[in-house]
């Protein structure tokens, strides 16, 4: 748990956050001259499914306190020079308070992440215990990405 000090006074206290994630579609087409999706309505599509996924899955230390899909969906044009396409990304800010730094990390090590922005507590000291085991973390979180990355070459 962390320590927040409060007038000279340490006291129990969460951290709050706000992360904006991005979500990535393409166009699908559909079969014969029916059924094709927009990059847009997929990525729309991937935005609210993903919302409502954080919603109802819980993720240990964290509760959710809001879900802002309202930014407009963006379209980027990716590809080399030959074969260009377009790909529709949707943003999805969330807010969300956690018990622990470490709690955070399946949030911000997820391909979507965009930026994170700290609302509370404005000050943090961290001793060196608590450092230990964020930097661990961090580093089991690496070494886990590395391994999902190598099992696809």
């Amino acid at each position: 748990m962390l320590k927040v000090r409060v007038n000279n006074e340490l006291i129990n206290g969460k951290l709050r956050f706000k992360v904006r994630l991005d979500f990535r579609a393409e166009e699908k087409s559909g079969r014969f001259l029916f059924g094709g999706k927009s990059s847009e309505a997929m990525a729309e599509a991937v935005r609210e499914q993903q919302a409502s996924l954080l919603k109802n899955v819980p993720i240990q230390g964290i509760t959710f306190e809001e879900f802002d899909t309202s930014m407009d969906i963006y379209l980027v044009n990716e590809g080399d020079q030959r074969r260009k396409k377009e790909v529709a990304y949707a943003p999805l800010i969330v807010t969300f308070v956690a018990d622990n730094i470490e709690d955070v990390f399946p949030l911000i090590f997820r391909p979507e992440f965009k930026k994170i922005e700290v609302l509370g507590p404005e000050n943090i000291n961290i001793d060196g215990l608590e450092l230990e085991r964020m930097l661990y973390s961090i580093f089991r979180k690496y070494r886990e990405q590395m391994a999902r990355l190598d099992d696809f070459a």
